[in-house]
């Protein structure tokens, strides 16, 4: 069996063709929510697959065996649930009260502009025909919204869903505005003692 303990989110560093070369693993995202697993990848190798607690894979992941191979994983086909609002009594605001019901319940749920998946779940089916959404029982690469924190231990922090866009903006805006004010703190710092170190008088007037 080939140990496999590294991880690679996305591929990030590598060289594309080496990725394109390498042999895949499809794993659903049962599976794929596991630290410790075992699969068999397109070259018929048995992979014994240990990665740090935590970790959530992704279609598109890479993962480095213990002898410097590759292998690029796949999100599996698996049955799910599409959600889609009816375009004739309804509007796509519909699948935003669903996306919201489905939440409150702490459902995973891969969010796209025009429809949503859940895995089956009869009562859940039952529960968004009454909502007036069309539910379509399908096989499909299952991609769920990461949760506000983002996938933990893999390097992710979203799924496929738009909505991180926002979520992105706001980290990033709130990261910025504390890097300025600590930038900004020591600049003034700086000046200051390097007025000190010149002449203190006219800088120390001038700054305050």
């Amino acid at each position: 069996m080939l140990q496999v303990s590294k991880l690679v989110p996305r591929g990030q560093g590598l060289a594309p063709v080496l990725v394109k070369r390498a042999a895949t693993v499809a794993l659903d995202w049962d599976v794929r929510q596991k630290s410790r697993f075992g699969a068999t990848d397109s070259a018929g190798r048995e992979l014994g697959v240990f990665l740090p607690r935590g970790t959530v894979l992704r279609g598109g992941d890479v993962l480095l065996a213990e002898d410097g191979s590759l292998i690029a994983v796949q999100a599996a086909p698996q049955p799910v649930l599409r959600i889609t609002h009816c375009t004739a009594h309804g509007s796509p605001f519909d699948l935003l009260r669903a996306a919201y019901h489905l939440g409150n319940r702490h459902v995973p749920i891969e969010l796209t502009p025009s429809h949503l998946h859940i895995e089956p779940d009869h009562v859940l089916a039952d529960m968004l025909r009454s909502m007036h959404l069309i539910v379509t029982p399908m096989q499909a690469a299952f991609e769920p919204e990461a949760g506000a924190y983002g996938d933990q231990g893999s390097g992710h922090g979203h799924g496929h869903a738009h909505g991180h866009s926002h979520d992105h903006e706001h980290a990033h805006g709130d990261a910025h505005t504390h890097n300025h004010g600590h930038d900004h703190a020591h600049d003034h710092a700086h000046d200051h003692a390097h007025g000190h170190a010149h002449d203190h008088p006219h800088d120390h007037g001038h700054k305050h």
